[in-house]
Formats: structure tokens, C-alpha cells, sequence
């Protein structure tokens, strides 16, 4: 998922851009890696995060270069850039990659973990224990993104590694979500519809009723058994933010 930013056709671009360039990596790299080991937390198991996470990190890294090359050939572009949040399965191994304030989660077992932080000042305030939670959410700066592809020269990928099981649901989603539903909101979206794509619409229409003031983009990947996974994904388009 990726969240362009710098006005809406130029957010576009760097959003275009960012996941052309991660699929092309990912889907060149991955062909020929084993599947995934099965979850016992032996030492091929290990090696398979350590991949998986190295070519996720990677695939960002590059989109980051593309999206600068593509700034310093047309001027007019000046300003773009993107949030993105990868997710990258192999059988019983996962990765997660963001950069930005696009966020992912897991459902397991009837509790909702947010796997990423955002890459935000209000953030950074939470954890320093300058401001709540709650501060945060309503805070005029709480748009102010301190990470993106496209922005700094260079940029620091958050990874995290996963070992996945049977049952687990996976939301990877772009802040117009996040901003209008809390967590428990989004937690009982999720949880309403069956369905990927009805919970999927579900949790963009209740953002859209909430105000819908940003792009609204939702993916959820439902891990079925053996590693295998369902995904689906909805979204929506509105106004774009400004470059930070």
C-alpha cells in the first residue's frame, strides 16, 4: 500500500512509481527462494526471514531511488513522494516494511497488534511521553510525516520479521484510514464481515462516513492454512495531502 503525497497528480506518481518498482523487485527475487519453513523455529526457518526481510528492506530502498530519479528528471515533480507498507509471505514466514505512516496489523486469536509506528512528529511525541494517544489523533501537526519515499536523499526502512500461523489476518492500510477509525473501530470492522472484500468495504465505507477527508486504501490477506493466504483490497480516492 502506498500513499502518494505532493498534490494529487504528482502524489499519484510517486505512489505508481513506489509499487511498480517494489513488485518488480520482489517478484524478480523471490522466484526461486524455498517456499517458507514450517513454522518449527529451526535454522532454515530463521534464514527464510532473514531473506524474505533483506528483499522486502531492498525492494523499498530502490523505490526510493526510482521515485528520486524520476524528480531529478522532470522538475515539475519536485515535492513528491509516497508512504508504503509491504508485506511479504512465504509460507510460514512473513516480513513487514514501512516507510511513512501507512500501517499494518494483525488479527489473531480475537486481538488486533499494530505491527508498524508510524513515521509522524506526533508519533515521535507519544513515545518521548510529550503527548497521548489521544493528543495525537486530533494534534494540527498530526499529518506531518517525518520519513517517505522520495523525501530525504536517503531513507531508514523499518522491518519487522513474523512468523505466522492458521487464522491470522493481516490489514495493511494508508492513514485515511487510520485517521478517521481508531483502532477498536477498525478491530470491529474487521471482525464484522466473513468476507475479505465485504470487510473490506466496510472499513472504507465507516472511514467515508466518519468524514473521508484522505485517500482511503485498505488490503487484508487472510492466512487460510499451509501457508497459503486470501487477500483482497478496496479503496478510494479523495484529496491528496501536501508534500511535509
Amino acid at each position: 500500500v502506498a500513499d502518494g503525497m505532493g498534490g494529487h497528480s504528482h502524489g499519484e506518481v510517486a505512489s505508481r512509481i513506489a509499487v511498480q518498482s517494489i513488485r518488480e523487485y520482489v517478484a524478480r527475487k523471490v522466484d526461486g527462494l524455498p517456499a517458507g519453513g514450517n513454522g518449527s523455529g529451526s535454522s532454515s526457518d530463521a534464514g527464510n526471514l532473514e531473506a524474505h526481510s533483506m528483499i522486502l528492506a531492498t525492494a523499498l530502498q530502490r523505490a526510493h531511488h526510482r521515485v528520486l530519479g524520476a524528480i531529478q528528471e522532470d522538475g515539475s515533480l519536485y515535492g513528491m513522494g509516497t508512504t508504503v507498507v509491504g508485506f511479504l509471505l512465504r509460507g510460514s514466514t512473513a516480513a513487514v516494511a514501512h516507510v511513512g505512516d501507512s500501517r499494518a496489523y494483525r488479527l489473531r486469536d480475537g486481538r488486533m497488534e499494530l505491527l508498524t509506528q508510524d513515521h509522524t512528529w506526533v508519533n515521535e511525541q507519544v513515545v518521548a511521553g510529550y503527548l497521548s494517544a489521544e493528543q495525537a489523533r486530533v494534534h494540527p501537526l498530526k499529518n506531518v510525516i517525518t520519513r517517505a519515499l522520495g523525501g530525504e536523499s536517503e531513507v531508514v526502512v523499518d522491518i519487522r520479521e513474523l512468523e505466522v500461523l492458521d487464522g491470522d489476518l493481516f490489514l495493511l492500510c494508508s492513514d485515511g484510514l487510520t485517521t478517521m477509525l481508531p483502532d477498536p473501530d477498525i478491530f470491529e470492522a474487521m471482525c464484522r464481515e466473513k468476507g475479505l472484500e465485504e470487510a473490506c468495504r466496510n472499513l472504507v465505507q465507516a472511514a467515508n462516513t466518519r468524514g473521508g477527508l484522505d485517500n482511503v486504501t485498505v488490503v487484508l490477506v487472510s492466512i487460510v492454512g499451509d501457508g497459503a493466504a486470501l487477500a483482497d483490497g478496496y479503496g478510494t480516492h479523495s484529496a491528496q495531502r501536501p508534500s511535509p
